[in-house]
């Protein structure tokens, strides 16, 4: 079977510090590209099976939220808002939703959304 995925790429302003910032959080930098006078213009960066691109040229926004939001599942949804909670803006905590998830929502330096999510059947056998 051939490799199928969809691998979002995001324009930011800064892309050293929009990376570090994921680093930070534990994405894990796969890739960079340096252009000369202008630096870092492209990262690629990993989140367990799930990969993103930043790309030089995005527009810094006042926007309470951007275009794009980054939905990322994990079997760790409790760890990981306890970890990152006083690190990042959270947006929306830690809350179960109609669908059928427990999730929480950050918010990037650039003002994109990260859910972080775990299906509730997956969060009541981790909880046992």
């Amino acid at each position: 079977m051939t490799l199928q995925q969809v691998t979002p790429m995001i324009h930011v302003p800064d892309v050293r510090a929009t990376a570090a910032w994921y680093e930070s959080i534990g994405f894990a930098v796969l890739n960079t590209n340096e252009d000369g006078d202008d630096g870092m213009n492209f990262a690629l960066l990993a989140y367990g099976n799930s990969q993103i691109m930043l790309n030089a040229g995005g527009r810094l926004s006042n926007e309470d939220r951007r275009e794009v939001d980054l939905y990322v599942r994990t079997d760790e949804v409790d760890r990981l808002h306890e970890r990152l909670k006083d690190l990042v803006q959270i947006r929306v905590g830690l809350n179960e939703t109609f669908y059928g998830t427990r999730e929480f929502i950050i918010k990037d330096p650039n003002g994109f959304w990260l859910t972080f999510g775990q299906d509730l059947d997956r969060h009541a056998k981790a909880s046992n």
